[in-house]
């Protein structure tokens, strides 16, 4: 019997084509991802992942849905691990951040491709906006005790972000010439919280 005329029998198919739809992306991009490559790979008839995915733009919307509660989940860990303080949330949470996005390329990429895309659903963008909430929440605590520059929360957490997601970009493109990252890392918060301090 072929592979596509399996019938369906995977008891778990949308956690099983959600963690192999991952791996594909990882390894060849969004645009290299195929339903029917991905029913194949976990062992049902290529018709059994329209059960859960209408196509192919759903799967990916499932992973970038995915990817932020995963996200969210991270930073408020870090910051909650990180005890009182600015300074420390901030590390906490650019630490979580770096290792998320680092560990994830394709997948922080299709995140912010999603939640921007002119089309996205009301449930992707909640769930990137309570991903990062954390973030702001950091920020805007870090005012109320007088640790960050006075200001729009969001503007101030852009710039933070900012400078992070550039640290993102130069170690995804392997451009930080042998440097740790974990070292990189470190001085950009350290900078980063000096320049947020108040004049």
């Amino acid at each position: 019997m072929t592979i596509a005329a399996r019938p369906y029998h995977h008891g778990n198919l949308r956690e099983a084509l959600l963690l192999a739809g991952e791996q594909a992306l990882e390894a060849g991009g969004a645009q290299n991802l195929s339903l029917r490559e991905l029913a194949r790979e976990v062992g049902v008839s290529h018709a059994a992942p329209r059960r859960h995915f209408s196509d192919k733009q759903a799967l990916l919307d499932a992973l970038a849905f995915s990817g932020w509660e995963r996200l969210g989940a991270a930073l408020t860990a870090a910051i909650a691990a990180a005890g009182e303080g600015f300074d420390a949330q901030m590390l906490g949470l650019a630490r979580a951040y770096v290792a998320f996005a680092t560990g994830h390329p394709a997948l922080i990429a299709l995140m912010f491709a999603t939640k921007h895309a002119e089309d996205v659903s009301p449930e992707l963008t909640a769930a990137g906006e309570r991903a990062l909430a954390p973030a702001l929440t950091t920020v805007a605590d870090g005012q109320a005790a007088g640790a960050v520059v006075a200001g729009d929360p969001e503007r101030v957490a852009i710039v933070a972000f900012a400078a992070l997601q550039g640290l993102v970009a130069l170690t995804n493109n392997g451009m930080l010439d042998g440097t740790p990252l974990t070292e990189t890392l470190d001085e950009v918060v350290e900078r980063l919280v000096l320049g947020l301090r108040p004049r």
